[in-house]
């Protein structure tokens, strides 16, 4: 079991028997035992010696992600077991779906009950990410762990943490293969082509997390024409033009990211002259940019990962809707997104609503989107609902 034990102070046990994941160090009276280090695996007591949970210790305001409520030895047959049930979870979804659809989150942190951990499938390759110490402590257990639970749907798992871990921890961490090397970095999705660059790309490599949305994005882009913002890879800009865009441009300020998106529109619709790719600030396109499109998608990156930054993500927010509201054509259709997880839902459609009335259209709400069902909420931990979007038409 474990050397060091976190005993809270009188009446900060309740969230726990809640099951909320997260010890806060204000939550702490004191630690019996060995002192810990980063990335050990602690327990935690109540302050009448009660057992709470078992988890992965860190310095920050998060001091312990909860693994377990049991009293259980976090080992080879734990992370084998909490696999499992994430792979049976999936394929009960229809997730795996050979060469129709391939790429999909299989685990989701908090979500799937193994915070600071995010594993995504591409084909045969699995990208894992590490967002706690415990976890990149862990990544070898964890490599073994998933080849056994996965056996031969994956031959490579590549961990890519370099920029996902804290600062604090001075880790030393480098991206690498735990198992396999370079294999084919072509994925599918719902039938569409694309290619995955999980050595040098973001996050993972591909934004999974938006496929219903994209899916949804098909169905109204018949004849439309489509200006596809933040468009990274072009996932949405090839669904777009399964769906019958008349046309479609996609804009990015990474010259990479244009690229990749290139290559794969190429690769589901070679030759084709309705797409055309801009490496260019956003910002700086929507203003130059006339009422030349019907169809407009905004998906950024996350404009606040700290609380702090709150309100400027938010008036960031507001500026970059007020501006598509000002120049889509009447009868459009607008997607807008946020990923930023302290947004909550609340202030993005406060901002996407303010940025409404500051343009004097009429909006009607057609839906409201979220995170597919490969990125699960733990009914415990609702601050794992991170996306955000809304389908607005504009008259």
């Amino acid at each position: 079991m474990t050397k060091s034990k976190f005993i809270l102070k009188p009446g900060k046990e309740d969230s726990f028997r809640r099951f909320h994941p997260w010890v806060f160090s204000g939550a702490i009276q004191r630690i019996v035992g060995d002192e810990p280090t980063e990335g050990d695996v602690v327990t935690v007591e109540d302050w009448q010696g009660n057992f709470v949970g078992v988890g992965h210790y860190q310095i920050g305001s998060i001091a312990v992600r909860i693994l377990s409520f049991t009293p259980v030895e976090i080992d080879l047959a734990f992370y084998r077991e909490r696999l499992q049930v994430a792979y049976q979870m999936r394929r009960s979804l229809g997730l795996e779906n050979g060469d129709y659809n391939n790429a999909y989150r299989l685990v989701h942190g908090e979500g799937d009950n193994l915070p600071g951990l995010i594993i995504d499938i591409y084909r045969n390759t699995a990208v894992m990410q590490a967002h706690s110490p415990g976890m990149h402590y862990a990544r070898h257990t964890l490599a073994q762990a998933l080849k056994e639970v996965m056996g031969d749907m994956i031959d490579n798992i590549y961990y890519k943490s370099e920029t996902t871990l804290p600062y604090k921890a001075a880790l030393e961490q480098e991206n690498e293969y735990l198992l396999g090397g370079v294999g084919d970095d072509t994925a599918t999705e719902n039938g569409l082509k694309f290619h995955v660059d999980w050595l040098r790309g973001q996050k993972t490599g591909f934004f999974v997390d938006q496929r219903e949305n994209r899916s949804l994005l098909e169905r109204y882009s018949r004849n439309r024409k489509v200006l596809n913002m933040f468009c990274y890879t072009g996932g949405f800009s090839f669904y777009a033009m399964r769906g019958g865009a008349e046309l479609v441009h996609s804009v990015d300020s990474s010259a990479k990211a244009i690229d990749l998106t290139c290559q794969n529109v190429e690769l589901n619709f070679p030759g084709d002259p309705r797409h055309q790719a801009f490496a260019e600030d956003a910002f700086k396109y929507l203003d130059a940019m006339g009422s030349n499109y019907d169809l407009i998608i905004l998906d950024p990156p996350a404009f606040a990962k700290h609380r702090k930054v709150l309100n400027n993500a938010l008036q960031g927010y507001r500026k970059l809707n007020a501006k598509a509201f000002e120049k889509i054509r009447p009868g459009g259709i607008l997607f807008t997104f946020s990923c930023s997880q302290v947004v909550s839902k609340e202030n993005f459609r406060l901002a996407v609503f303010t940025a409404a009335a500051q343009s004097g259209r009429k909006v009607r709400i057609l839906h409201q989107l979220t995170q597919p069902a490969d990125h699960p909420v733990n009914i415990y931990h609702p601050e794992g609902e991170y996306l955000k979007g809304l389908v607005l038409y504009v008259e």
